[in-house]
């Protein structure tokens, strides 16, 4: 009887590993269906409420910056947003090649997390956490890439906008000239 229960929980726990295996599409399955779980109904974040906002859908480079920004935090040991080179999440995003050129607008964010053993428990921290919550519940982001490395979690969020039929042809035609900016004004 006791190996009987020795094995059942070998399986359980490689069930549970594979689910938090990055790259997969179980991964990506069971974070889409969290967070867009959370989106369809709205929820509070902190003492605000935030209305229910569209689903996210995968987006591959916004999961190539959260892997390298993952790796690097856990190989070189440190915790934050800003890679230790003075990189940001916009400049993460933007060399992993999710880019602003030819959109109306473009939004970032990033909730980062150390340590959580599963998705869920990830999901719950941010939940918990007034400006993780926000990210997650802003109706701007339309896009998210996520990864796991070691015990660093990074979830990256984008959205972008195309402009309109009108728009694009008075663009090519030269009657309209677009200057863009980054938040810093540069």
């Amino acid at each position: 009887m006791k190996y009987l229960i020795l094995v059942l929980g070998f399986v359980f726990l490689t069930q549970n590993v594979h689910s938090q295996t990055p790259g997969t599409n179980k991964f990506k399955k069971e974070f889409l269906k969290a967070i867009n779980h959370t989106r369809q109904k709205g929820c509070n974040c902190g003492t605000i409420y935030m209305p229910p906002a569209p689903s996210l859908v995968w987006n591959d480079l916004l999961e190539k910056a959260a892997r390298g920004h993952a790796q690097e935090m856990a190989q070189k040991q440190y915790f934050s947003h800003v890679s230790q080179d003075g990189r940001t999440t916009f400049n993460r995003v933007e060399n992993a090649g999710y880019t602003r050129t030819g959109y109306k607008s473009f939004t970032v964010g990033e909730n980062i997390a150390q340590g959580q053993p599963t998705i869920a428990v990830v999901m719950q921290g941010w939940l918990n956490s007034e400006g993780h919550c926000r990210n997650l519940m802003n109706p701007d982001f339309k896009e998210v890439g996520i990864w796991l490395y070691d015990t660093y979690w990074v979830q990256d969020f984008g959205g972008r906008e195309e402009f309109s039929p009108e728009m694009k042809r008075m663009i090519r035609s030269g009657k309209v000239k677009i200057i863009q900016e980054d938040a810093r004004g540069h």
